[in-house]
């Protein structure tokens, strides 16, 4: 056994790398060490005090605590009990803020009042079965324990860190959650990264996930040490990693399992046998170290890890199917929930383990973030060595329990200049407005998504162009017929109540002559403010959600250098550009986020009086509104009042971006701004 997992080890990074594994990737890609400071040589410690209930302490004094670092001990010179509940009562001041983009997502999790929590689904390690049993108890936690301030974030093995959003919005966390099915010991390919290695032997693929599981919780811990110096809460929803295979299960090609396996059929395989004891004390000792990596990267990152065993009270570890014997069973089981108490305790987290009611066992996860101490203190040590400094903090009163960081990682020279530096300018409100933007603010978000443009229309009228759809739906989420929308009923009147137009879209003609395609309406109005009414309907008529909205309506006639409305178009080939380009009335995309197979469209309408000849211009922005490189723009074959920018993805890296269009000709120069958010 030993030597199979030692001589599989190029196999598996080989495999890791070669498939792209996102967690893997990312872990090596992202591998930053947090730097815990407030100064040069300030130091901040958040410390939670517990009695042997497990319940918070909060009547301390700073004279009760005592720091040491390095050894030496340290004088407590800043002082302050933080008791949080999440927003229930008033722990913030003011509504929650929603998260729409990595500025809020960094702003609002960077908060003293603000609680973080993520939870890892390890499907690779969850049967089935289990995951049937637990997820809706995972999800009525998410319901009944998190306030409207606490911010979470879900992540699968294969799923890249740049897609995980630390959100306010638990119903979609909990709905995500209902979806969760594990796929412990079952090898069928879900993906073209697990084809590629479905037909190694068994015991190689569980090794392969095992690395991939690993690696993300390791990315997962990197990105939480980013967004928050104070403790967090990372859930590790797995019934345990398996150091090795039983004999039973080493089967040559893991997609066919029994296949050329003799071993398969007797229960006892492996008892007693000295060779599978030397296997198991060589693999549990490489169990232990990758156990340790990531221990100790979440120490340093101030994460505490509660390991959340969906198997509630658990008899075994294989299923009768799998034809192992008692003894073999239980030591697997045994180990499995080793490995999550390894994990739980020594990152200060907590293992609920043999629990069929896991929501009760959680509450402890919210308790321990619900009240803490934060001490602050100038180190002693002031070089700018960049080195890890241990940190041990004791209380002075008998029989409590004290959990804090373990440490923190000291400036390097170039932290110190970077932290002793004058701030940045802050972006400008305009490029803040486009980047918020990227993620639509309406109230009918719940259901459906809208854009609205404007653009030069007839009689010295503006022509206002509305646009809806679904929100997407995440992979294997279950619609009910009645809860997705198929209509948008859309009235737009006067600030003196004039009806400008009434419909549906796209089923009913509108009460007034327009042009509608699709889920797009185009309809003329008089400059000034417009309120725009929208009622989202089911194919029964029933009313979904509604919205409304005042839009202030430029007026495009005037003698001046004028644009309209960027309109965004998702394109995934050079022919779907060719035929956009062809198409004046397509429909644009109301989605501001694109993969990068993809390729952005833009069409931009542009005004100039008389026999004005306007330049135009268009540069690519990253979201610091800092200059990425320009962008061409060509006058469209649709009209000579168009220009068009197209945009290919594929050599661009994740993140928010801004394009900016600047015209000029008679008078001050214009610009509009755009935003949008690639994916991986």
């Amino acid at each position: 056994m030993a030597r199979v997992f030692r001589s599989t080890a190029f196999v598996v990074f080989a495999l890791l790398c070669a498939a792209g594994i996102p967690g893997h990737a990312q872990q090596a890609a992202s591998d930053q060490r947090p730097v815990f400071r407030a100064g040069i040589n300030f130091v901040r410690v958040d410390v939670i005090v517990t009695d042997k209930n497990g319940n918070a302490v909060t009547d301390l004094t700073a004279n009760d605590f005592e720091v040491i670092e390095q050894k030496t001990p340290q004088k407590v010179e800043t002082f302050k009990l933080v008791s949080l509940d999440g927003g229930l009562i008033s722990s913030i001041n003011g509504p929650a803020r929603q998260i729409r983009s990595d500025d809020d997502e960094e702003t609002e999790a960077s908060r003293d009042d603000v609680r973080l929590f993520a939870m890892f689904l390890d499907d690779y390690h969850v049967r089935r079965e289990s995951s049937l049993t637990a997820r809706n108890q995972l999800a009525r936690f998410i319901e009944t324990q998190l306030g409207p301030t606490d911010m979470i974030g879900l992540m699968y093995p294969l799923q890249p860190t740049v897609s995980v959003r630390m959100t306010r919005n638990h119903d979609a966390v909990s709905t995500a959650l209902r979806q969760f099915i594990g796929r412990k010991y079952d090898y069928t390919p879900k993906n073209a990264t697990e084809e590629r290695y479905a037909y190694y032997p068994a015991e190689v693929v569980e090794k392969i996930r095992n690395q991939v599981s690993m690696s993300a919780l390791k990315a997962l811990i990197l990105r939480m040490g980013a967004l928050k110096e104070g403790r967090k809460a990372l859930i590790l929803v797995s019934e345990g990693y398996n150091a090795m295979l039983p004999p039973q299960m080493r089967d040559p090609i893991a997609a066919a399992p029994g296949l050329a396996n003799p071993l398969r059929n007797d229960p006892d395989a492996g008892v007693g046998s000295v060779a599978e004891g030397r296997a198991a004390f060589s693999s549990n000792a490489d169990m232990e170290l990758d156990l340790q990596a990531i221990w100790d990267l979440a120490n340093r990152n101030n994460v505490a890890i509660y390991a959340v065993d969906p198997r509630g009270l658990a008899t075994g570890e294989f299923g009768i199917d799998q034809n192992i014997g008692g003894i073999t069973d239980r030591a697997y089981l045994n180990s499995t929930m080793d490995t999550l108490r390894t994990l739980a305790i020594n990152t200060d987290g907590r293992a609920i383990l043999n629990r069929n009611d896991l929501t009760m066992g959680m509450k402890q996860i919210v308790r321990d973030q619900t009240a803490y101490y934060l001490l602050g203190y100038n180190s002693s040590f002031t070089a700018t060595d960049g080195k890890f400094h241990e940190i041990k903090v004791t209380v002075k009163r008998p029989g409590l329990q004290v959990r804090a960081r373990k440490g923190y990682w000291a400036f390097t020279t170039e932290d110190a200049a970077k932290a002793t530096a004058p701030p940045k300018p802050q972006v400008a409100s305009e490029y803040a407005t486009a980047l918020a933007a990227v993620v639509t603010p309406a109230k009918s978000s719940r259901v459906v998504r809208t854009w609205v443009g404007t653009a030069r229309g007839v009689g010295g009228k503006t022509r206002v162009t509305f646009v809806w759809e679904p929100i997407p739906r995440a992979a294997g989420d279950q619609v009910r017929p009645g809860d997705a929308p198929t209509r948008v009923s859309l009235m737009a009147v006067g600030t003196d109540g004039t009806p400008y137009f009434r419909g549906r879209l796209p089923s009913t003609p509108p009460v007034t002559p327009v042009a509608v395609a699709g889920a797009k309406v185009s309809f003329d109005v008089p400059p000034g403010k417009v309120q725009l009414r929208v009622s989202i309907e089911n194919a029964t008529n029933d009313v979904l959600d509604t919205e409304s909205r005042e839009l202030d309506v430029p007026d495009l006639t005037a003698p001046q250098v004028i644009l309209g409305t960027p309109s965004l178009f998702r394109a995934r080939t050079l022919r779907d550009v060719e035929q956009l380009k062809a198409d004046p009335q397509a429909t644009p995309t109301v989605g501001r986020e694109f993969s990068r197979a993809e390729r952005v469209f833009v069409r931009v309408p542009l005004y100039a009086p008389g026999d004005v000849a306007p330049a135009i211009s268009a540069r690519m922005l990253n979201r610091a509104a800092e200059s990425i490189g320009a962008l061409p723009v060509v006058t469209s074959a649709s009209g000579p009042d168009l220009r068009e920018i197209d945009l290919s993805l594929a050599p661009m890296a994740p993140g928010e971006y801004l394009i900016e269009i600047t015209a000029s000709g008679a008078g001050e120069p214009v610009k509009t701004i755009v935003g949008f958010r690639v994916t991986s």
